[in-house]
């Protein structure tokens, strides 16, 4: 089943348009991005950088066991009403498009309102995550457990996307932000394999 932001809420955004962009850093695991303290280069999907600026590999190699718990941790550094999706691919490209958007027309161009949150289904592992109005406290992080599938992938992307809403559009981003993972992905041989996932 799949739900809007808003209906998430049981409430309408009534914010005004606003030229501000939300930024966020992934802390953990390890950004496959060189990040600077607003979480910058992140815009272009699927892993971030923009056009003018790819962005600088960290070449960070996260080791996961299969069917085991990851821990994510954000930290949102330029506040936006929104959510945020995690997935998991055997490659950049085969990860899933950007959430899927209803905007508003305004007098500056379309604001978005609200994005569809699809079910936890390949490649999707968690969508609708730390569901947001108001500004968190600057001191605050956003963190969650996510279940790696049981498979076996030497360079799987994890990805983080942050939807926004009452925000402008992009063109890099169209309405969100990108950061991603490297992850070497070890099943483990005491549980069964996740046949559904990466094709596997």
């Amino acid at each position: 089943m799949r739900y809007s932001l808003l209906a998430g809420f049981g409430v309408a955004i009534l914010l005004a348009p606003s030229s501000s962009q939300a930024h966020f850093q992934l802390l953990e695991p390890s950004s496959s991005l060189d990040q600077n303290q607003l979480g910058d280069p992140q815009k272009m999907a699927p892993c971030g950088g923009t056009s003018a600026n790819p962005g600088t590999p960290t070449n960070a190699v996260t080791d996961v066991r299969g069917g085991a718990m990851l821990h994510i941790k954000l930290k949102e550094t330029i506040f936006h009403p929104g959510h945020y999706r995690i997935a998991l691919a055997r490659t950049p490209a085969s990860l899933p498009p950007d959430p899927e958007v209803t905007t508003r027309d305004t007098p500056k161009g379309p604001y978005s309102v609200s994005a569809k949150i699809g079910d936890a289904k390949p490649p999707i592992l968690a969508d609708g995550l730390f569901a947001h109005t108001q500004k968190p406290a600057p001191d605050a992080f956003w963190e969650t457990d996510v279940k790696i599938p049981n498979i076996n992938c030497e360079n799987c992307t994890l990805q983080v996307v942050q939807f926004m809403a009452e925000h402008g559009h992009n063109k890099d981003g169209d309405y969100s932000y990108h950061h991603c993972a490297v992850l070497r992905v070890t099943a483990n041989p005491a549980l069964p394999a996740d046949k559904g996932w990466l094709g596997q």
